[in-house]
């Protein structure tokens, strides 16, 4: 196993089993790095996930706690976890080239401002990443703040549980195999292209180029 899925299996676990009880205090991410030998936005993204299913709260200068409601949502959960690892790089892919185009017209709809802005702060956040694991994790973002802003609650959710399934070990291999520097450097033009018919609410060009740049990926990572 991966040292991104053990630490996210281990977490888990923890609840899971209620050796951490509601209220306690979780390891730092300082702490979380050093033992899993984890780069600090492959740990930040596995407690996000944590903390987007409601499993823990974190406060900005006391550290991160295990939710109050805890033992409401760990069973709720489960299904939805396991069937997030469960699924292969070919089937995600698969998933996202049926998906994403379909909410195109949704998201130029009811996209806001603020929605936008998130959009562009995810390009530059990419752009910016010195390493890939944090690369893939704006990458990933950027496709579920896409899906946020068709402001459709079943929507956000299906995506969210996307952005779990890559972080599975079997698509953080193929990923870290097929992006070379001019591949991502494609992939961050990919998304501003993108972004930019979103924001202008073109919806030809949105869904051209959501269409192209998934054929990109799916070429580039299955060689399909």
């Amino acid at each position: 196993m991966d040292p991104t899925a053990l630490l996210r299996e281990t977490l888990l676990d923890m609840l899971k089993s209620g050796r951490w009880r509601a209220g306690h205090r979780i390891p730092t991410e300082r702490a979380l790095c050093t033992e899993y030998g984890l780069g600090r936005s492959a740990v930040r993204r596995v407690l996000g996930q944590l903390k987007d299913a409601g499993l823990i709260t974190q406060t900005v200068g006391s550290g991160t706690y295990v939710s109050e409601r805890i033992a409401t949502l760990l069973p709720a959960l489960e299904p939805a976890a396991a069937a997030a690892t469960a699924v292969s790089p070919a089937e995600l892919m698969e998933a996202r080239m049926a998906l994403e185009p379909a909410i195109v017209e949704m998201v130029i709809r009811n996209a806001t401002p603020a929605d936008f802005a998130r959009m562009s702060q995810c390009c530059e956040r990419a752009e910016a990443a010195s390493t890939l694991d944090e690369f893939e994790h704006w990458d990933g973002l950027l496709h579920e703040v896409i899906a946020e802003a068709a402001h459709n609650g079943f929507v956000r959710q299906v995506f969210h549980l996307m952005n779990q399934a890559r972080t599975q070990g079997e698509w953080g291999m193929l990923k870290r195999k097929s992006v070379t520097p001019e591949r991502r450097d494609a992939y961050q033009r990919e998304h501003r292209a993108l972004v930019a018919a979103l924001r202008e609410r073109d919806l030809g060009n949105a869904l051209a180029h959501t269409r192209a740049h998934l054929q990109h990926v799916q070429r580039n990572l299955l060689g399909l």
